[in-house]
């Protein structure tokens, strides 16, 4: 089989295409042939930084979309041929997969293998991040970084349909703006001018939920536009900045509090939870609620190009690879 392999980490070329065994499944695991591989800003820094790279030769990749190929032992409720999307530690830009049978979902009805493959990763984490960790209330006010992404577009959606009183966006561009205000947003500020901007907009009261998935100095300002009583949810570190610490200067004169939410790290700790919340995220593409744009798709072999889009800064929506030669339903 193929797959996109780095042997050391660097620039995007350091993704090369090379012949494999296909992997088997272990123990409460399944294979798949996959159709689609969806790109995450992970996989960048998983080049680039070795993040959740136990060591190389490593094959990166967290969701795919696709059929079943085969079932390790103990493995129930799914079956050979099965279309499915799974959530996988790494090795999904290759021609076949291996993922925990707990994170491997059956497509829901209506739901095809390219819309699939968008599901894994951004669905369940907005779900996440605006309810079961935002705790998210019908007229309150929240802002999203990064909000002409695949989490942030979704997040959009979500947010407005479950009644939020304004939803605000931060990008870092004007056509990136353009785009996120398609997707449930009131108001799209560009640039470092947004926590003024935010201030603005709500009168000087700040916002009741914040999601962050970049850190550092936007981890603090996002803090510091938070209402009395707000909250802000971290979810990622794209600018690699040092950890953050907050404390009782920070968080006691407003109320205000800080969690912290990674897909990735749930579906270790809890895959059931994770299961609940993927499920009810789910339902919210099939019943329209929520569209996940898919903006650009490559060729397995294109690894390389795709990770030059999404690390420009330049791309929206989701980011697919386009891994069999032929797909559909």
């Amino acid at each position: 089989m193929r797959a996109v392999r780095i042997q050391e980490y660097g620039v995007p070329e350091v993704l090369q295409v090379v012949e494999a065994e296909a992997p088997e499944p272990g123990p409460g695991q399944v294979s798949i042939d996959v159709a689609y591989a969806g790109v995450n800003f992970a996989d960048l820094k998983a080049r680039a930084e070795g993040y959740r790279v136990a060591s190389l030769p490593f094959v990166p990749g967290l969701e795919v979309s696709g059929r079943i190929r085969a079932l390790g032992a103990d493995v129930t409720g799914l079956a050979v041929g099965q279309e499915v999307a799974a959530l996988t530690d790494g090795g999904a830009y290759a021609d076949v997969a291996v993922a925990e049978a707990a994170t491997v979902f059956a497509l829901p009805d209506g739901v095809d293998l390219r819309t699939g493959a968008t599901l894994p990763t951004v669905l369940p984490t907005a779900h996440a991040l605006l309810h079961e960790v935002g705790r998210l209330r019908a007229g309150e006010t929240v802002l999203v970084q990064g909000a002409a992404g695949g989490i942030g577009t979704v997040a959009g959606q979500l947010a407005k349909a479950a009644g939020a009183g304004a939803v605000y966006g931060v990008v870092s561009g004007a056509a990136k703006a353009e785009h996120a205000l398609k997707y449930g947003y009131d108001g799209v500020f560009v640039g470092d001018g947004w926590a003024d901007q935010v201030r603005s907009a709500t009168g000087g009261r700040g916002v009741d939920l914040a999601l962050d998935p970049v850190g550092g100095d936007t981890f603090r300002r996002s803090l510091e536009a938070l209402a009395v009583f707000g909250r802000l949810v971290s979810f990622g570190n794209a600018s690699s900045a040092e950890p953050w610490r907050v404390g009782q200067p920070e968080l006691y004169p407003g109320g205000r509090s800080v969690a912290g939410f990674s897909i990735l790290m749930l579906a270790g700790s809890a895959p059931g939870v994770l299961r609940e919340i993927a499920e009810r995220a789910f339902g919210t593409v099939v019943d329209g609620t929520v569209d996940i744009p898919v903006t650009a798709e490559f060729p397995l072999a294109e690894a390389a190009e795709a990770h030059r889009l999404m690390g420009s800064r330049t791309s929206t929506g989701k980011l697919l690879l386009r891994v069999a030669d032929a797909v559909g339903r």
